[in-house]
């Protein structure tokens, strides 16, 4: 066994097509009306690897752990371990936008992989309007990314942000130096609080995130 199916999801306008991700990092547009049997695919939408960044690593952290369509349709969002991804319909040579989820983490998959984390299946979410994507990470952080704006937020789901009508302050990690009072270092980051489930609600701005036996509902000012 050499590659896995590890997510998929019917279009939302078009019940005929549904997409499926692949362990080796490629997702498959299939098209029920040619014919019942989906073993040849419409669609292979797959970005060629840069050879600088190739590793022992490689196909572990490449294996993509959720796929999902956009609201209008056009676009599907995927998830690796490291990216969130945004893929046009319309063009299967590479992605529109790469999101970088915890890229300080690559110089730690030796001991993710030793302590089994570089196997998390993150799930990812797009906001009502198709503006926003949402996935979580490690240290009970989730990371939201604004597309039209090109920003990026940390915030984390903790004890602290219980309390209704709190204000969650974006949380930043740094990898060496002088830390910040906002700051969290790298290595004091806590791999057994994880979010690997999150959902934003269809119509308005809220968002639900699964933090180790916890479930948090938030609401966005935006």
């Amino acid at each position: 066994l050499t590659e896995v199916i590890t997510a998929a999801e019917f279009h939302p306008h078009e019940c005929n097509l549904f997409v499926y991700s692949s362990s080796k990092g490629t997702i498959r547009l299939c098209d029920m009306r040619e014919q019942a049997l989906c073993d040849k695919h419409a669609k292979l939408f797959e970005e060629p690897e840069d050879p600088t960044n190739r590793s022992f690593f490689s196909e572990i952290i490449s294996s993509i752990s959720d796929v999902k369509f956009s609201h209008n349709g056009r676009y599907m969002v995927t998830r690796d371990y490291l990216s969130i991804k945004v893929w046009d319909l319309l063009m299967e040579t590479k992605p529109i936008e790469t999101y970088q989820v915890h890229e300080y983490l690559r110089s730690k998959l030796c001991s993710l992989y030793e302590n089994d984390c570089i196997f998390d299946k993150f799930e990812c979410s797009w906001s009502g309007d198709d503006r926003h994507i949402m996935t979580g990470s490690y240290n009970n952080f989730y990371r939201m990314f604004d597309r039209e704006a090109k920003r990026d937020t940390t915030l984390e789901a903790c004890r602290e942000n219980m309390k209704p009508r709190t204000i969650l302050k974006p949380r930043k990690v740094c990898t060496g130096g002088k830390r910040k009072k906002e700051e969290i270092n790298v290595d004091c980051l806590d791999f057994n609080k994880k979010i690997l489930h999150t959902a934003w609600h269809p119509l308005e701005n809220i968002l639900a995130v699964a933090a180790t036996n916890n479930l948090y509902i938030f609401q966005s000012k935006d």
